[in-house]
């Protein structure tokens, strides 16, 4: 449990910073945000499934100011606010919130590389909650909308000799409005939590050739050891070529030529899978020819790894990895920090919490109601956590039951805004994670929150990605749509319903509250389902609802999702502290149920 106390040996960054930044506020801090520098802010390259080897990182102190939503561009910035941090969180340097009648202002200075000349500039942005305006030098080059999906913008036309201008507008106006915002309110309380409005992951720059590749979409066959990829270009002609090399380690296993119109297939000698145990990720080369001559080249990865369903001896259906049976135990993992909000202090900070679920014997996280940056899935791929991906929820208020959309799921038309929007943001996050190994359900739905039409929800689901399970709406309990039958009970696991076509799955479960003296985000308010004033009899109880659930699995389940990975502001019924500083119950006696709870199957 080496990585347990890693902590508290913890090297600290430098620590020297200008004197315009400093934290903002007094609520506990993480120990990777209270040793961050400005000067050198998630420094990591942001999207490594898909990299280039130059790119330029635009995180740092930015002019900023806020203006009321109809007024023009300021002439002023008079404030400083740490990029990517969210305004309402102490990294940022600010820490307050805004309203839906007033929008946030950025400001910043950058150059281009003299090396850069001649390419495309390529301006990367992570993700901004919710509505985006970018401007260079002073013109419009595009917008966004969506809080949780990243998008770029070609600035290459709008550049000029010398020091260039970049202003961002985002208006947010959280739960005043019907975009996904998952569990942001305006007014924080119980199990509901502070905004993290604006720019929230790393805002980075790249060159590109004219003709190059934009994206990269991989698909793994398991049962024919094949990879199939989709790989999109900008600019190409129809005789160019991409050329993929696929390794394991050094070792070139596979290559293929391919034009650039056509799939590439790539059939595997000696496959290796992918799985929490052996987590084996291949590495890929991918070169787009143009004229004969190569003009553009990615690396990225990828693992042959298969989810599916099927009824084992007993009648029970199971979901299966790489064709096994194999129970699903995880945590509930909201992606919250006390000090950056939405965004981890650091890289280290976002291992940290997987790393921490593996050692304490889960094989699963439920990333809940909230998408990660890329390097989060990255670490999932390498370390070896399967995940279940929620969509952010948006507001019942605006989702009427009435709905028509079109069949083939390409562009849904009804007369009520926020289906189109949550659509939308759905499809992009969904493009964006679809190359990662690790996510192995997509979950449109939590507890019926902002719930509408789920047959076309889920059809569209699976039309965009049907590799994976559709776990339409878990805790919704009365659906029949999707791959799964997914039950909430709280505090202990109970086998409410059962499915005798569907593997069932409890979703949520425990919320097992310790609270951590000194280490509350707020003093007076720390939620659990059930509160206890000692880690024997924490853990006491968490074994008590470990043996529940491991007797339950021979009468249905198929997975279970704990309640959960870390406390969140006023909730106190994680396994780590906020500030991730302290374990508050027994790591052994947890490894030692989860384990065999994972485990229950390989008879």
């Amino acid at each position: 449990m080496k990585h347990l106390f890693f902590i508290a040996g913890l090297m600290l960054l430098n620590t020297v910073a200008p004197a315009q930044w400093h934290p903002a506020g007094d609520r506990i801090k993480t120990v990777w945000g209270e040793n961050i520098s400005p000067d050198n802010v998630l420094p990591e390259y942001p999207r490594p499934i898909l990299a280039r080897t130059e790119w330029q990182n635009l995180n740092g102190l930015w002019d900023f100011t806020t203006a009321a939503a109809a007024a023009d561009v300021p002439a002023d910035y008079p404030e400083k606010i740490l990029v990517p941090f969210p305004l309402e969180s102490s990294l940022s340097g600010l820490a307050r919130q805004i309203d839906e009648k007033h929008v946030m202002w950025y400001r910043r200075t950058f150059t281009i590389p003299r090396t850069w000349n001649k390419r495309r500039i390529i301006l990367h942005f992570g993700a901004v909650d919710w509505k985006t305006d970018v401007f260079v030098n002073g013109i419009k080059v595009g917008s966004h909308t969506g809080g949780y999906a990243p998008f770029s913008f070609d600035i290459t036309p709008f550049l000029h000799t010398g020091r260039q201008t970049l202003l961002v507008r985002v208006w947010d106006p959280t739960d005043k409005y019907f975009q996904p915002r998952g569990k942001q309110v305006s007014q924080p309380d119980g199990i509901v939590y502070t905004p993290s409005s604006g720019i929230w992951q790393t805002v980075w720059m790249e060159p590109v050739a004219e003709k190059h590749i934009v994206a990269l979409k991989t698909l793994p066959d398991v049962d024919r050891s094949v990879f199939t990829l989709n790989i999109t270009t900008q600019n190409h002609d129809p005789q160019d070529y991409v050329e993929v090399l696929l390794f394991d380690g050094d070792k070139t296993v596979a290559s293929v030529k391919s034009v650039v119109s056509e799939a590439v297939t790539l059939r595997v000698p000696e496959a290796k899978l992918w799985s929490p145990d052996s987590p084996f990720l291949y590495g890929l080369k991918i070169s787009l020819f143009s004229g004969g001559k190569p003009v553009d080249r990615i690396t990225s990865y990828c693992a042959l790894r298969k989810i599916s369903v099927k009824r084992d001896a007993s009648g029970i259906m199971r979901m299966q990895l790489n064709n096994k049976d194999l129970i699903h135990l995880g945590l509930l993992d909201q992606g919250f920090w006390p000090d950056g909000l939405h965004t981890a202090p650091s890289d280290e900070a976002l291992k940290y919490d997987i790393v921490t679920a593996k050692e304490l014997g889960y094989n699963m996280l439920r990333k809940h109601i909230k998408v990660e940056p890329a390097r989060w899935y990255t670490w999932c791929d390498r370390l070896g956590i399967l995940v279940w991906q929620d969509m952010p929820s948006g507001d019942n208020h605006w989702n009427p039951t009435e709905r028509n959309l079109n069949l083939d799921c390409s562009l849904p038309a009804s007369p009520n805004p926020a289906h189109e929007n949550f659509l939308k943001e759905w499809k992009e996050i969904i493009d964006a994670l679809y190359s990662y190994p690790s996510i192995v359900m997509w979950v449109p739905f939590n507890e019926g929150w902002g719930r509408f039409n789920t047959a076309e929800v889920s059809a569209c689901t699976k039309a965009w990605d049907p590799s994976r399970l559709l776990n339409t709406d878990t805790g919704g309990n009365n659906l029949l749509d999707g791959d799964l039958l997914d039950v909430h009970t709280y505090p202990e696991p109970r086998l409410t319903l059962y499915d005798a076509k569907r593997p069932v799955l409890l979703g949520e479960y425990g919320g097992i509250a310790l609270v951590a003296t000194d280490h509350l985000w707020q003093p007076d308010k720390n939620f659990g389902y059930v509160q206890f004033a000692s880690q024997k009899e924490a853990t006491d109880k968490y074994e008590e609802y470990a043996k529940m659930l491991y007797e339950l699995i021979f009468k249905g389940f198929s997975g279970a999702v704990y309640t959960q990975l870390s406390d969140v502001e006023g909730e106190a019924n994680g396994l780590l502290s906020y500030d991730r500083k302290v374990l508050k119950l027994d790591a052994d006696r947890l490894r030692t149920l989860n384990r065999k709870i994972v485990e229950a199957l390989e008879r």
